[in-house]
C-alpha cells in the first residue's frame, strides 16, 4: 500500500511528514493495520518482528487522533530510555505538535502536562500521575502501549495490566498495543477488544543459527518445526579455535558490528577484555584517533575515575566496550551513540540492551543461555533470545542480519535449535496474581477514590487480563480481601458501612507511590530513636531498595551488635516476609554512610566489590525513600530534621559540615569541601572572602554564587 493510497483519509500532515522522511509505502504490518481500522479508532495489538514498522502504527494512529479527532495521544513504555528514543522521533516528525515526557518525580500530578497534546510517559509515571487526579488524562483519544509482552514480567506487569484495565474505562479511547515477542497475541487482543494485526516481516532478513566449532549451521527454513529439519553450513573466516573469536573476527572482516550478551556484568566485563586483540586490529588510523577521545571522555565520566572506568577506557581503546547496568548513565550514552556511528565495533552487554532502545546491529550473539537466578543456574526463555535476536540487521545498512547461538557439542547444538532457534514466542501469563505490587494498587484503589467496595475491587480484578485468562477469580478476590484487612490494620484506609476510605496516611503513602509494606515498616521505625545509620538502615530495610549490596564480615557483624532496633519482623502482615534480609540492608546503608563521609566513588567500588551504576542507583532510590520518610513524618508530627539533613547530605555525598554551602547552585560535594579546607564554611563568610573563593573555584562558578547572595 502506498502512502499515496490514504491521503483524504487521514490529515494531510501526516501524509506530508511521511513523504519528507522518504516513507512512499506502508510495511504489512502498517498495512494490515490500516486495513483493520486504525484510522478508525480501532483498538490495534500488533505482533511483528523488530523493526517491522510497529511504532509508525502507533505514530500514526496519535497524530491522527490529535490532528482530525482534536484529543490528546499519550505513549507509554516501560523503560525510561526507549520513552526518551520514542519522544525525540516523534518530536522530529512532528515538531508543530505540542509534546512533552514525563518520567520522574512519582510524587507530582505535572499539572503542566495538560496543556500538550502529545505526552510520552513510562508506565509507573502514567500511574502516579493517575493517582495524584491528572484530570488530563481523560482527554485522552489514542494511547500506545509498547512492549505490551511486560504484561508476563513479575516485578512490573501487574501495574501495566491494572494501568490498562483502568484506562479502558475512558470512553471513546483507541489502544494500540506492540510487542515482538508474544505467543498468545490473539487472547491480549480479545482482552483489549482489539483487533489483531500479526506478521512475520522483516525488512532485513534474519539468518537464525548455532555455532559449533568454527562453522555456522543455519536453519534452512526458518520456520520449519520439524525434528530433522535441514541445516545450511557456513564456515567462518577465522583460524580461533573459539567460536566466540571467530564469530567476532568474522564480521569484522564484513565490515560489520556486533552485539554479544552475556549473563552477568562480570562476564560481560570479561568478554570485553578477552575479545580486545581482535577488535584492535581491525581498526583504520583514523578510528583509532576517534576511539582515543572516546576513551578519554569515558574515563573522565568520574573523578576520580574507578577501576571499571579504567578497564571500560581500555577496552574502547581498541573498539570494543562493555555494557550494562553497573556503568554511569553518561558512559551508557556514549557508548550507544558511538556504536550507532561505526565507531565501536563490538558491545559486550548483558541483557538489558535488547529491550528499550534501538541498537542493531549485523551480528547478534547469545553467549549465555543460562543464568543465576538466586537458586542455581536455570536456562532463559525463548522470548527472552527472541527479542535479543531481533536486534540483529541493520535497516538501510544490512541486506541479512545474523543472529547465533554457540554449542559445545553435537548434542547441545540439537538442543539448542530445538529450544531457541526454531522456537515460537511463548504465551504470556497475568502477573497479578502473585505480584506484591497489588498491596500498593488496592491501597491506590481506595485512597484515589476509584474503587470503595470490596464488591467494586472483585469486579474490577475480574476485568484484568488475569480475570480474563483464569475466569476462576476466588483465589485473588480471598488476597484482595486480606489486603484490604491488612490495609486498615495498618491504618492507610477504613471501613464504614462495607465502604472502603483512605486515611490521610494512606492516601499519602499511596502517592508517594511506595509500597505500602515499606512505609509501614518506616513508621514503625520513625517512633523509635535512630542514629544516621539507624536511619539509613530504616529507609534500606524497604523493597524499593532491593537488590542490596553484598553482604561482609563487617555489615555481618555491625547488625549483629545493632540488633533489631530498626529492623523488620520476620513476618509481617498476610505473609512471611520472605525476602527479609537484614544484613543485606545493613550492608548497603553502610556503604551509604561512607557516601555520606565522602569516601571517594572509586574506594566505595571497591571495599563493596560494587560498581558506580549500582551505587548511584542505590543513592537515587535512597533519596527517594528519605523524602518518603519525611513526609510520613509530618503527617505523624514526628522530627524531620535528621531525615532532612540526611537527605540533603545524601544527594551531595557531604558530611554535615558542608551543608550551608551545597545549598547554593554550582557547589557540590569537591567544590564545598575545597572551601571549607581554606576556612569557608557558611554563606557568610563566602560574602566576606570574596578573593579566597574566586582563588578556589576560579572567577565564573565564584561570580555565579556571588549573585545568589546578593
Amino acid at each position: 500500500m502506498d502512502i499515496s493510497d490514504v491521503r483524504g483519509r487521514i490529515p494531510y500532515e501526516i501524509t506530508e511528514s511521511l513523504t519528507a522522511r522518504g516513507i512512499s509505502s506502508f510495511t504489512e504490518p502498517q498495512e494490515l493495520a490500516i486495513k483493520k481500522g486504525l484510522f478508525d479508532g480501532k483498538n490495534i495489538v500488533v505482533a511483528a518482528p523488530t523493526a517491522s514498522g510497529k511504532t509508525l502504527v502507533a505514530e500514526i494512529g496519535c497524530a491522527n487522533t490529535i490532528i482530525g479527532r482534536r484529543r490528546k495521544a499519550i505513549y507509554i513504555a516501560p523503560m525510561r530510555a526507549l520513552v526518551a528514543e520514542k519522544y525525540a522521533e516523534f518530536t522530529a516528525s512532528y515538531p508543530f505538535i505540542r509534546t512533552a515526557i514525563s518520567t520522574g518525580d512519582l510524587d507530582s500530578g505535572d499539572q503542566w502536562l495538560s496543556i500538550y497534546e502529545m505526552v510520552f510517559v513510562s508506565t509507573e509515571k502514567l500511574d502516579s500521575l493517575i493517582r495524584h487526579n491528572a484530570g488530563w488524562v481523560n482527554e485522552v483519544g489514542c494511547m500506545v502501549f509498547d512492549e505490551i509482552h511486560m504484561l508476563g514480567n513479575q516485578s512490573r506487569g501487574a501495574t501495566l495490566e491494572l494501568l490498562i484495565t483502568k484506562l479502558k474505562g475512558i470512553a471513546g479511547a483507541q489502544m494500540i498495543a506492540l510487542s515482538a515477542t508474544v505467543g498468545n497475541a490473539g487472547e491480549i487482543a480479545r482482552w483489549m477488544d482489539a483487533e489483531l494485526v500479526e506478521s512475520d516481516y522483516r525488512p532485513v532478513k534474519l539468518r537464525k543459527g548455532v555455532v559449533y566449532g568454527n562453522k555456522m549451521h543455519y536453519d534452512s527454513d526458518d520456520g520449519m518445526q520439524a525434528k530433522k529439519a535441514r541445516c545450511l553450513i557456513e564456515r567462518l573466516d577465522s583460524e580461533s579455535g573459539l567460536s566466540e573469536v571467530s564469530i567476532v573476527e568474522d564480521t569484522l572482516k564484513r565490515g560489520k558490528q556486533a552485539l554479544i550478551f552475556y549473563s552477568s556484568r562480570k562476564n560481560a566485563e570479561a568478554g570485553a577484555v578477552r575479545l580486545e586483540p581482535y577488535t584492535l586490529g581491525a581498526l583504520a588510523p583514523e578510528e583509532r584517533d576517534g576511539l582515543a577521545k572516546l576513551s578519554s571522555s569515558i574515563f573522565g565520566v568520574l573523578n576520580p575515575p574507578t577501576e571499571q572506568c579504567r578497564k571500560l577506557s581500555d577496552a574502547i581503546k581498541s573498539g570494543i566496550a562493555f555494557h550494562h547496568a553497573g556503568l554511569m548513565n553518561q558512559q551508557r550514552a556514549l557508548i550507544e551513540s558511538a556504536f550507532k556511528g561505526n565507531l565501536i565495533k563490538v558491545i559486550c552487554s548483558t541483557t538489558t540492551l535488547g529491550l528499550g532502545i534501538n541498537i542493531p546491529a549485523h551480528t547478534v550473539l547469545v553467549k549465555d543461555v543460562h543464568r543465576y537466578d538466586g537458586y542455581g543456574s536455570s536456562a532463559i526463555g525463548a522470548n527472552e533470545v527472541i527479542q535479543l535476536f531481533g536486534r540483529a540487521g541493520r535497516p538501510k545498512y544490512d541486506k541479512e542480519g545474523r543472529a547465533l547461538l554457540i554449542a559445545s557439542s553435537k548434542e547441545s547444538m540439537e538442543l539448542l535449535f530445538k529450544r531457541y532457534i526454531r522456537a515460537k514466542p511463548e504465551p504470556i501469563d497475568s502477573s497479578i496474581g502473585i505480584a506484591p505490587v497489588l498491596r500498593t494498587h488496592i491501597l491506590a484503589f481506595v485512597a484515589e477514590g476509584f474503587l470503595n467496595t470490596k464488591q467494586a475491587i472483585d469486579a474490577f480484578l475480574a476485568r484484568t487480563f488475569y480475570g480474563y485468562q483464569y475466569r476462576n477469580m476466588s483465589d485473588i478476590k480471598e488476597r484482595a480481601g486480606y489486603m484490604l484487612k491488612e490495609l486498615a490494620e495498618w491504618n492507610f484506609i477504613y471501613e464504614e458501612s462495607g465502604v472502603f476510605l483512605g486515611t490521610r496516611l494512606g492516601e499519602r503513602v499511596s502517592q508517594l507511590y511506595i509500597d505500602p509494606l515499606s512505609a509501614r515498616q518506616m513508621i514503625l521505625s520513625l517512633n523509635e530513636g535512630r542514629d544516621l545509620l539507624g536511619n539509613l538502615f530504616m529507609l534500606c530495610n524497604t523493597l524499593e531498595m532491593r537488590p542490596y549490596l553484598k553482604v561482609s564480615e563487617e555489615a555481618a557483624a555491625g547488625y549483629a551488635l545493632m540488633g533489631r532496633r530498626a529492623g523488620m519482623p520476620p513476618s509481617c502482615g498476610a505473609e512471611p516476609y520472605d525476602t527479609y534480609d537484614p544484613e543485606g540492608a545493613y550492608s548497603t546503608a553502610m556503604m551509604l554512610r561512607d557516601w555520606m563521609e565522602e569516601v571517594r566513588e572509586d574506594k566505595l567500588t571497591s571495599k563493596y566489590s560494587t560498581t558506580p551504576g549500582f551505587i548511584y542507583n542505590k543513592l537515587s532510590n535512597a533519596e527517594w525513600m528519605a523524602y518518603s520518610a519525611i513526609e510520613l513524618a509530618k503527617i505523624l508530627h514526628t522530627s524531620t530534621h535528621d531525615l532532612i539533613n540526611m537527605n540533603a547530605r545524601l544527594k551531595y555525598g557531604i558530611k554535615e559540615e558542608l551543608l550551608d554551602l551545597v545549598r547554593l547552585r554550582g557547589i557540590g560535594r569537591v567544590r564545598a569541601r575545597q572551601l571549607y579546607n581554606r576556612g569557608i564554611k557558611t554563606a557568610k563568610d563566602i560574602k566576606e572572602r570574596k578573593d579566597t573563593v574566586i582563588a578556589a573555584l576560579g572567577k565564573e562558578v565564584a561570580m555565579s554564587v556571588f549573585e545568589q547572595l546578593v
